[in-house]
């Protein structure tokens, strides 16, 4: 009984077979269809191998939200560079809330020459290249997040002869503001508090001291994060005039980033740039120095790191098989059809019309002569 059982079951599964096999003597080749096989092997390699290198890559998925943290405080990291002595000027920001935080927080005023060493103007010029490649390519910015490259690249130290005195000053560090719109500005004269805001000390300098000339080595909010580097790296402004005003509006937007590397909380930035020449006889008014006014974004960007699932690479590549399969078959037949029709059409051509054979009585005859036998 199990016997029997058994040999129902399989002939039931032979019966449900989609596959069905044709003998072997059945089966007719030709060269042009080895020639088609031929081709759609070549495509399906090459297809599989491109599909396989899509398998492999990731991209960067961009969300976005309301940013809704507001309680906590926005770190500015500074590196900035001034062609003038460090006891002439001083840096602070002020923000909305009228929330002075002083420079002694976390800055740090180092004596430095302004002009650079040949090393240091190499590394300049790299950043200033990778900053022109950025605003013209925007896909490379994938790029820095997914290789996760250490960044800010430390400006190199003077290896040249150090016996000149400095006349500029480093201020660099980094200072814990509220997450409001402020004004970060480095001016004449130190910071003092005031009971109506904020003054500087700037009755006792030299205009003929004045020069605001300046370079960015790194600008950024938030945390360091590897794979950032910010709009005005590797920025130098040349003053024309004494009293002169840089400015700079700065957009925060708050960043996420997730990729299978790093994964951080951090703000990338946005900025517009001005700079004019104060002269209130000419209407143009304000004070001398460098004023960088920052704001937030109410909107926070995610950036995701993301990678094709197996099942989809799967099915992508069984669909690139069967379709190539399917497509050259029919190709194929087709071209086969139409051959077949052009061949009988000149096999049709070749048979011409015999020759008519006329009678006394005016009637001819078209059938062809019976060829009689000789041997009988």
């Amino acid at each position: 009984m199990r016997r029997l059982n058994r040999k129902k079951t399989l002939s039931l599964v032979k019966e449900l077979d989609a596959f069905p096999k044709v003998p072997e003597s059945y089966v007719e080749t030709s060269a042009s269809g080895g020639t088609v096989s031929l081709i759609a092997f070549t495509t399906m390699a090459l297809l599989t191998i491109m599909e396989f290198s899509v398998y492999q890559d990731t991209w960067m998925k961009y969300e976005y939200e309301v940013d809704k943290d507001f309680s906590s405080k926005l770190r500015i990291n500074i590196d900035i560079t001034v062609a003038m002595k460090c006891q002439y000027i001083g840096a602070d920001v002020l923000d909305l809330a009228e929330t002075m935080v002083a420079s002694a927080d976390g800055l740090v005023y180092e004596p430095v020459m302004f002009d650079l060493s040949p090393q240091q103007k190499e590394w300049q010029r790299m950043l200033q290249l990778i900053q022109s490649r950025l605003q013209e390519e925007h896909s490379l910015q994938d790029v820095l997040f997914k290789s996760a490259i250490k960044s800010p690249i430390p400006l190199p130290s003077r290896e040249d002869d150090l016996s000149q005195p400095p006349d500029a000053c480093r201020i660099h560090g980094h200072l814990y503001v509220n997450k409001v719109a402020g004004n970060f500005h480095i001016t004449v004269g130190k910071a003092i508090p005031h009971p109506r805001g904020h003054a500087h000390l700037a009755a006792l300098v030299n205009h003929d001291s004045y020069n605001f000339s300046h370079r960015i080595d790194h600008l950024s909010f938030g945390e360091l994060v590897p794979g950032i580097i910010n709009p005005l790296d590797g920025t130098e402004k040349i003053a024309i005039d004494y009293n002169q005003m840089f400015q700079y509006f700065i957009t925060v937007v708050p960043t996420k980033l997730h990729t299978y590397k790093i994964s951080a909380d951090t703000h990338q930035f946005s900025v517009t740039e001005r700079e004019r020449v104060i002269n209130h006889a000419a209407g143009s008014h304000g004070f001398s120095g460098i004023f960088m006014k920052y704001d937030l974004s109410s909107l926070m960007v995610t950036v995701t790191e993301e990678h094709m699932p197996f099942w989809q690479f799967f099915v992508r590549l069984c669909g690139i098989i069967g379709g190539i399969f399917s497509t050259t078959g029919m190709l194929h037949g087709i071209g086969k059809f139409i051959v077949e029709i052009i061949c009988c059409r000149f096999r049709l051509g070749s048979y011409k019309p015999v020759n008519s054979v006329p009678f006394e009585d005016g009637h001819t005859d078209n059938h062809l002569p019976l060829l009689e036998n000789s041997t009988h």
